[in-house]
């Protein structure tokens, strides 16, 4: 029988570097080279999840097709969230290096193709393309640090990682304005109105740089494979049924929650219905197809480890918090305490280097002590704190408190930002790390679509409510239904482009019909005028009403997330406590964090 189709004589751990003293795998200018690769990676990646939103204008102004602006961002994320998941078990079974680098080719031919393209519909397929190499490289960032790190050392650099993932996710939105006013022009290639295109080309220079980088210094065999099979015999274990299942059922919740939340269709729309029902059937067809897979995408028997379920808990509810204070708080800024875009994105900075300063100083806290449940809970603690505090500020709120509101809440989600991805590397085996580091990114990345879906929910909810009652009487009467209805959108309140099209619009329909059957002259000149300036006077009024109710609706949103502030409160209590080994022999030693078919992956000669 041939060797492709039995496992191979000795454990594939074997060919593993042996690691020194303080167990890197990795030393010296090429440890140096791969952390800057794998930095620059992830902040690329995790930009790119928020960073088109602010372009979104501009590259409709120019590509056209505003009825599928949104699938611009939702084809990126809808990709790379399935990816994550799948690729984090196959570098298991087949070693992390050429997924990683396979991730990133895919990731720069996906940002060059964007940035050329010529059509609405060729930007979305390049973007989901964009998001297959994204979700790869997300998926395995966190990964490799494991592969490089013993436990302990891992917190300190987790906790820069975490970091650096939650600074690109709050900072995109400003990034992706910027280049898009500010982007460097060269010659006709791109023009001052394509300048957006610069929000897809700066990935390449600085991804070509992380690639070279990884191609040179990470070794080929840096991971523990879960299986010693090669060739054919290896690609029919592989979970091809779980994988289809997975990727329907991701794809089909995404949509469902992002129709809804985002109000392409009623919640009780057949579109949004049918594809939760569907995210549903396929949930359940994949757990069960889990059960008898030889190699499934998710061993089921992970849910049993108690680590792993309260991290898959504090993962999807962390989500939930991060994305919706990342949307909302800038609303709030710019339509309810009348902050331009520019300075939102500014004023929002309290939040990003609080998160940034609370993940840095947990991960050097948790190295030190060596146990991470304390840390876990004080920062739940501490961002549930913040997040109560948010819920209390209305429109007299003062920028310099709202500020020190957002240092709190950023500085509690940074303390434990880092843990997620520490607490269950350190509970699993090596040859279990990436499903498990995969699994924890997945669910956050859920929570994140779901948290939005809820919020936004409730904010739209509350605003459509509450407005109704702000209404002066004669403005119902006076303004037209559909001058009503654009003037009520919150667009009004953040975009000045839009209020001044509503009211030139709103002004001239109503003079239209004010003087339809007036002969020209004084009178009629005189009558428009009046017409004119009295429905401006009466939008002033609505936009003023849209602004208190848009307070009110944010506060009740700002609530729900301070819901979600005691799920993950829940799950950090427990979150089990489990110490960090301070190297990989002292990890296979003493039993600590791994259970089961870790014992024999040390077995091998020379370590």
């Amino acid at each position: 029988m041939s060797s492709a189709n039995t496992p191979t004589s000795a454990p594939a751990q074997q060919t593993l570097a042996a690691p020194s003293g303080n167990g890197r795998r990795i030393h010296g200018f090429a440890l140096g080279s791969v952390l800057a690769a794998l930095m620059l990676t992830l902040l690329l990646e995790a930009l790119d999840q928020t960073i088109v939103g602010t372009a979104l204008p501009k590259i409709i102004a120019e590509l056209q097709g505003f009825d599928r602006y949104t699938w611009v961002v939702t084809a990126y994320l809808l990709a790379s969230t399935t990816m994550i998941p799948i690729v984090g078990k196959l570098s298991d079974q087949f070693g992390r290096k050429w997924f990683f680098v396979a991730g990133v080719i895919l990731f720069l031919v996906g940002s060059a193709l964007s940035g050329a393209a010529q059509t609405m519909n060729q930007l979305i397929v390049f973007r989901a393309i964009q998001g297959l190499g994204a979700g790869t490289g997300i998926a395995l960032v966190f990964t490799v640090v494991g592969d490089i790190f013993p436990p302990a050392e891992r917190a300190k650099w987790q906790g820069i990682f975490a970091a650096v993932y939650g600074f690109s996710s709050v900072v995109g939105p400003t990034i992706g304005g910027w280049l898009s006013d500010h982007g460097p022009l060269v010659g006709t290639f791109v023009t001052d109105t394509t300048r957006w295109r610069w929000v897809f080309y700066v990935n390449i220079p600085i991804g070509i740089i992380a690639l070279l980088a990884l191609l040179i210094y990470l070794p080929t065999d840096i991971s523990a494979r879960s299986s010693r099979y090669r060739g054919l015999a290896a690609l029919k274990r592989v979970d091809f049924l779980g994988a289809a299942l997975a990727s329907g059922a991701t794809i089909c919740l995404l949509l469902g929650l992002t129709w809804g939340g985002n109000q392409t269709y009623s919640w009780n729309s057949p579109q949004v219905m049918g594809t939760l029902a569907g995210a549903a059937a396929l949930y359940l067809a994949f757990f069960i197809a889990e059960r008898f897979a030889v190699e499934p995408i998710l061993p089921l028997d992970l849910f049993r480890n108690q680590v792993f379920a309260a991290d898959s808990l504090l993962s999807i509810t962390s989500g939930m918090v991060l994305l919706s204070l990342v949307i909302y708080l800038p609303l709030f800024l710019q339509g309810v305490l009348g902050e331009s875009a520019t300075n939102s994105g500014e004023v929002i900075t309290p939040l990003t280097i609080s998160l940034v300063i609370g993940a840095s100083i947990s991960g050097f806290v948790i190295a030190r002590l060596g146990r991470y449940h304390g840390v876990t809970v004080a920062g739940a603690v501490v961002m549930t704190i913040g997040v109560f505090l948010l819920t209390r500020m209305t429109a007299t709120t003062s920028i310099i408190t709202a500020g020190g509101y957002m240092v709190v809440t950023g500085l509690g989600l940074g303390i434990f930002f880092s843990v997620m991805t520490l607490a269950v590397q350190n509970a699993l085996p090596r040859t279990r790390m990436g499903i498990g580091t995969g699994a924890i990114t997945y669910l956050r990345a859920l929570g994140q679509t779901l948290g939005l879906a809820i919020v936004g929910t409730v904010v739209n909810n509350t605003i459509t409510s509450d407005i109704q009652s702000r209404l002066p009487a004669d403005v119902k009467t006076k303004l037209s239904p559909q001058a009503l209805k654009f003037a009520t959108d919150t667009q009004a309140l953040v975009n000045p482009t839009y209020r001044d099209t509503v009211v030139h619009t709103a002004q001239q329909f109503a003079v239209h019909f004010a003087t339809l059957n007036m002969p020209p002259g004084t009178q009629r000149d005189a009558v428009a005028a009046q017409v004119s300036q009295q429905t401006a006077a009466l939008l002033q009024q609505v936009f003023a009403a849209l602004r208190q109710s848009l307070a009110t609706g944010i506060q009740h949103g700002f609530l729900t997330v301070l819901v979600f502030c005691v799920g993950v409160l829940v799950a950090a209590v427990f979150l089990k406590d489990v110490p960090l080994a301070k190297t990989f022999r002292e990890e296979q030693s003493n039993g600590t964090g791994v259970q089961g078919d870790v014992a024999s992956e040390y077995a091998a000669p020379g370590l």
